[in-house]
This record gives C-alpha cells, sequence and structure tokens, in this order.
C-alpha cells in the first residue's frame, strides 16, 4: 500500500490543481502534474506511482539512472529530464527520458537527436526560456527562441512540444502572471511559424505560482515540496 503521507499530499496536489482549473473556466483534463522526485529516493516514486502518478520530473542525471534501474519493474512512468543540461549528458538523457525541459542550445538539440535510439521514437522536447531575464538562471532568450525552435523543428528525432520557464519569484497573482502570460505569447506565436509541431506543451507552475500558471495556460505543473516533503540538500 502506498504511504499515507505520499497518498495524501498527492491527494491534495490534485484536489488544488482541478480548483485552479475550474476557477479558469478550462476543463479538468486540461493540465496535468509532473511529481519533481530529485533527492527523493526511489521507495517514495514507488508509493506516488501506487497513487496513479506517471510522470515524474528529474534535475540529476546520475540519480535519476540509479532510481530508473531500481523502478524498472513500473515500465509505464514517463521519465521527465528537468535540469541544465551539458554536453556531455546528452548521450545518457536520450537514451533513458521521455521528455527534456531544458533545451536552449541547438548545440544539445542537435546531440539529443543524434543520439536518441531509433527504436524509442521521438524525444519530446520543451525549450527554456528566461522569461524573466535573470542573469543567473538558464533559458534561451526570447529574442533567439525562434531560431532555436527553426533548429528543433528540422532535426528528426525530436518532437518540439512546448516551452518551459522558472520565471523570477513574485508575491502578487499579477506579478506572477506577467512572465507565464508571456511564454504563453512566445508559445503561440512559434505555433503560427511551426504548424508542423505539436506545440501543446507550457511546462509552467510550481508550489508558489500553480493558480497563475493554469490561468496563463500551462499544461504541465510542476510540484516537488508538495507531494514528496521538503528536500534534503544535496552534498
Amino acid at each position: 500500500m502506498p504511504d499515507v503521507q505520499v497518498r495524501e499530499s498527492l491527494q491534495r496536489a490534485r484536489q488544488r490543481l482541478a480548483d485552479a482549473l475550474q476557477s479558469a473556466g478550462r476543463p479538468a483534463d486540461d493540465a496535468c502534474l509532473l511529481a519533481v522526485s530529485k533527492t527523493k529516493p526511489a521507495a517514495l516514486i514507488r508509493e506516488a506511482h501506487a497513487c496513479r502518478q506517471r510522470d515524474f520530473g528529474e534535475n540529476y542525471l546520475q540519480e535519476a539512472l540509479d532510481k530508473q534501474v531500481e523502478l524498472a519493474d513500473l515500465t509505464d512512468i514517463v521519465w521527465h529530464f528537468i535540469g541544465p543540461l551539458q554536453s556531455n549528458k546528452t548521450r545518457a538523457v536520450a537514451e533513458h527520458f521521455a521528455w527534456v525541459h531544458s533545451v536552449d542550445r541547438a548545440k544539445i538539440a542537435r546531440r539529443l537527436s543524434e543520439q536518441r535510439p531509433a527504436s524509442l521514437g521521438p524525444l519530446n522536447i520543451c525549450l527554456q526560456v528566461n522569461v524573466s531575464g535573470e542573469a543567473s538562471k538558464s533559458g534561451a532568450d526570447p529574442d533567439d527562441l525562434d531560431d532555436l525552435a527553426a533548429e528543433v523543428v528540422a532535426l528528426p528525432n525530436l518532437r518540439l512540444r512546448g516551452l518551459m520557464a522558472i520565471p523570477a519569484p513574485a508575491t502578487s497573482m499579477a506579478e506572477q502572471r506577467r512572465p507565464l502570460a508571456r511564454l504563453r505569447q512566445l508559445r503561440d506565436e512559434l505555433r503560427q511559424r511551426y504548424p508542423q509541431a505539436p506545440l501543446d506543451t507550457l511546462s509552467m507552475g510550481m508550489s508558489d505560482d500553480l493558480e497563475a500558471a493554469i490561468l496563463e495556460g500551462a499544461t504541465l505543473v510542476r510540484l516537488g515540496t508538495a507531494i514528496f516533503g521538503a528536500r534534503t540538500p544535496r552534498a
């Protein structure tokens, strides 16, 4: 049986998402939770899986690969890589994940396409955008996004699914919505330019801004602490 705390946390997270969708006037199935399981043991992922959670996000490659081995019997888990991606890690990501949310350079996209096993089908890609203009944040500059999207659309083993952002923290709903609205606008513009790509995904919204993200059209909301509890800092 799943751990009571994980089960109850997931129930609360799902209810919060359902309430946000209802308030935004969106269908109940218009967005889903991505359980961010970085730094958490495989046992907690197994418990969440027993509660019908299927999508899990990982930031640290070796940690994620170890969990995938331990959870190999759960064949319907959908693994999302959501952390910064360096060139020397693209092969393992291409071989072991269904989604990558953090592509912000053409070089990384090309390597992922070249290294994606044909047997797995195209790798789902979200382009990470630095919508808040923070020097410390990863992500493509919005002005460079069209060129990056053109590269990804042309690569044979990638599917451009949408955009991802981690905006700067904000306290008011209006301040939270502003960069998220910008991300949606950028996605909608790409849809017009690249009708051959799905571009059906907005990966945005975390514990502090879930409601704002849903109002702005988020389809994947990334929740970690709200599901698994506070994280222990990595050594």
